[in-house]
């Protein structure tokens, strides 16, 4: 048994997870639809501008099924390690496995990095429309809202570029916006434990929004261990196979390689020197996530930016509209919790991304963010609010079309 809970603003636990969701609509038919075929030419542009080849990923999903995790191609590259004459890459578990089927599909190879990227970056960009609905956004303020997800987000930003890295994040993006949806639904503690570890696996950081999560979860309960151990276990088996991952690698479960790794910019080296995590960190990250502005240039299309970060206000503007969601109630202050015990680690970080448009790891707590932003939906003034979803969407247009074409 659970407690009901109650109040305006979504906060009543609806009894199954059907009810926010419904039969697709016309119009969300055409949001869905726009979504691929936005997503879908936005990558061939990118592959018209990168070279088409297999990337670092390719190289290790093959080297994986022939169970090995070196290849002595990655020498010499950016954030590999040398342990015993052998180089390894340092990502996370989740990043090679949606490689592996291209193993067996040797002619795609060359386009996985980019086919990888779309096959998690659409359905998350589509899952932000049931998502609105469930957090409080109705009739065309949730469409608002998902549009804003899919375009006005750096989701989409690393959903069509083709880069490994970004997949993570776009990972941990979609498995967070399914945490939001069970939470919002049913709140089964198995599922959740489930859906928090995948997305540990991808981008660890966002495992610790499952403290907020996943204590009101409990405290809804009455049978607090059994949920305490279906919340726990899949947590477990997730640190348990990142630990095995790394002690393959780096001969420790608790070597990430992320101190170790190799370096091409001075700039990180100095930054990394300071400490992987460190309070003298967190300057810097503020000032590129919040302050940094744009560059101007003579030449076409006039506006650079800093590869390191762009302020978050200058990327996506919109998220201003999250404070419309107040403080006051359970979810919201829940939401903003774990959105700030999720931003801590980025924010100590020794570095937030590099050959970027905006802040990347703020993809981290944006999922939370976006869920405010529905919830607060209800009292939005009407032509602010969309004049910033509409920036947001030009903004993060600019940004793939930047990384594009203005670098190599």
């Amino acid at each position: 048994m659970e407690r009901a809970s109650g109040g305006p603003g979504g906060d009543t636990r609806p009894s199954r997870f059907s009810t926010i969701t419904r039969r697709v609509s016309a119009a969300d038919f055409v949001f869905y639809a726009t979504v691929a075929v936005v997503y879908v030419v936005a990558a061939g542009i990118a592959t018209r501008t990168f070279q088409i080849a297999p990337d670092r990923m390719m190289v290790l999903a093959e080297r994986l099924v022939q169970g090995h995790l070196d290849s002595p191609t990655f020498a010499g590259t950016v954030d590999s390690v040398q342990v015993g004459g052998r180089y390894y890459v340092t990502v996370g578990p989740l990043q090679v496995v949606p490689y592996l089927p291209f193993v067996a599909i040797v002619p795609l190879q060359g386009l996985s990095p980019y086919l990888t990227s779309l096959a998690i970056g659409i359905p998350a960009a589509w899952v932000s429309l049931p998502l609105a609905r469930a957090y409080g956004a109705q009739g065309r303020a949730a469409y608002w809202v998902a549009a804003f997800t899919g375009f006005g987000t750096l989701l989409f930003f690393v959903s069509v570029l083709g880069n490994f890295y970004f997949l993570a994040q776009a990972e941990a993006y979609l498995f967070l916006e399914l945490v939001l949806l069970e939470w919002a639904a049913a709140r089964r503690p198995f599922v959740l434990g489930s859906l928090f570890g995948l997305g540990f696996l991808a981008r660890p950081t966002t495992v610790l929004a499952a403290v907020p999560i996943g204590l009101d979860v409990l405290w809804r309960r009455r049978e607090r261990a059994s949920a305490a151990l279906l919340l726990g276990l899949p947590l477990a088996l997730a640190a348990v196979v990142y630990g095995v991952f790394n002690w393959a690698r780096f001969g420790s479960p608790l070597e990430t390689g992320y101190a170790i790794s190799h370096l091409a910019e001075p700039a990180l080296v100095a930054r990394r020197a300071l400490g992987v995590l460190s309070l003298a960190q967190v300057p810097e990250n503020l000032r590129l996530a919040l302050l940094q502005g744009f560059r101007f240039d003579r030449r076409f299309p006039y506006l650079t930016v800093n590869p390191y970060g762009l302020s978050m206000l200058l990327v996506s503007p919109a998220l201003l509209a999250a404070a419309w969601a107040g403080f006051r109630r359970r979810r919201a202050a829940l939401l903003w919790a774990a959105a700030l015990v999720v931003a801590v680690p980025v924010f100590l970080y020794y570095g937030g991304g590099y050959i970027q448009y905006g802040y990347r790891y703020s993809l981290d707590f944006t999922p939370f963010l976006v869920a405010l932003l529905a919830m607060g939906s209800e009292r939005w003034v009407g032509l602010h609010e969309k004049a910033l979803i509409v920036a947001s969407i030009v903004s993060v247009t600019f940004g793939v079309l930047w990384r594009a074409h203005a670098l190599p």
